[in-house]
């Protein structure tokens, strides 16, 4: 939803389906979906494999590890992309984003690889008085509806939709740097 608030057209790829997805979408497999006609790619891999839960679970190893993939298959491209994961996941941390930025009310952070400028001129995090939906690490029943709401989101009812949503803010502020970084070289 952020990168179509920012102006741009968006797709959707996905090995799983989406039926809730607002965008066009299409059922495939990312690291082989053709590229071409896409202008600037966004990829968001796996993120469990990486989630702070897994570690205290133990379930690192059971989730695929596609960042390295995905990011040879973006720096071959020439396109402008961005990767997006938890922190922990190995990105380079070119830019970190947290709801509070964005003055939403939760420490939603993530991390966005680029192969443009992207600048941060936002607040810093502030975690005081956060909503936190999560009790004893999972979240809690009843929940799911306030964090879509806490978020920015309507459009995903299930908890691990929500959970794994991206806050339309971060992609719209995203989008937004992006296009005056195309426009700039142009």
């Amino acid at each position: 939803m952020g990168y179509y608030l920012a102006g741009f057209r968006v797709v959707g790829i996905d090995i799983h389906p989406q039926p809730r997805y607002p965008f066009e979408f299409h059922q495939a497999d990312a690291m082989t979906y053709p590229l071409a006609g896409f202008d600037v790619i966004h990829a968001s891999p796996p993120c469990q494999r990486y989630s702070s839960m897994q570690h205290i679970h133990k379930n690192k190893h059971k989730h695929p590890d596609l960042i390295d993939k995905t990011r040879k298959r973006l720096t071959n491209n020439s396109k402008p992309f961005i990767i997006e994961n938890v922190v922990g996941a190995p990105l380079r941390p070119d830019l970190l984003l947290c709801g509070t930025m964005f003055n939403l009310r939760i420490a939603k952070h993530r991390i966005f690889e680029s192969n443009v400028s992207i600048f941060n001129l936002l607040p810093p995090c502030n975690h005081i008085d956060l909503y936190d939906p999560y009790h004893g690490g999972e979240m809690a029943r009843g929940e799911r509806e306030k964090l879509s709401k806490v978020i920015g989101i309507d459009w995903f009812t299930t908890r691990p939709e929500v959970r794994e949503a991206i806050p339309p803010a971060y992609t719209e502020f995203i989008g937004k740097q992006i296009i005056k970084a195309i426009k700039t070289s142009a």
